[in-house]
């Protein structure tokens, strides 16, 4: 198998967990909707749904557009890991630099910000609403 077993962490138990394990430290006003493809890996998303509180909604076949910035995304994510590659061979930190190093990169959807920066933008402007942040 390319990816590896279900047993070894590429299951969609195994993606249920992680999504829900950082999706949850967002603010509730961050985490409302999920949008997916039609991948099996995403197989429990009523489990999912149930343990977050996060809407998943799926994407028509073969219309990437409707995951503009997932797609997007995958195309960076290419630039570490080509397609097919078994994550496992890598460690948490490892895992981390990469996503430190996309967050921290400007996007031209971004109006050329980063992703932390749009991130923190809204964060600071929930709290400033009176509305209360993890972080």
């Amino acid at each position: 198998m390319k990816n590896g077993p279900a047993l070894a962490g590429h299951g969609a138990a195994a993606v249920r967990d992680a999504i829900a394990a950082i999706i949850t430290t967002l603010p509730k006003q961050l985490r409302r909707t999920l949008t997916w493809d039609r991948g099996n890996e995403l197989a429990q998303h009523i489990q999912l749904r149930i343990d977050t509180g996060v809407q998943v909604y799926f994407a028509d076949p073969h219309s990437p557009w409707q995951r503009g910035t997932n797609e997007n995304t995958n195309g960076l994510l290419r630039q570490y890991f080509p397609k097919g590659t078994d994550l496992a061979r890598w460690n948490r930190d490892d895992l981390d630099a990469v996503a430190a190093s996309l967050n921290n990169r400007p996007r031209k959807t971004l109006g050329w910000k980063t992703p932390a920066e749009a991130l923190n933008e809204q964060l600071l402007s929930l709290q400033n609403t009176g509305v209360a942040t993890t972080g």
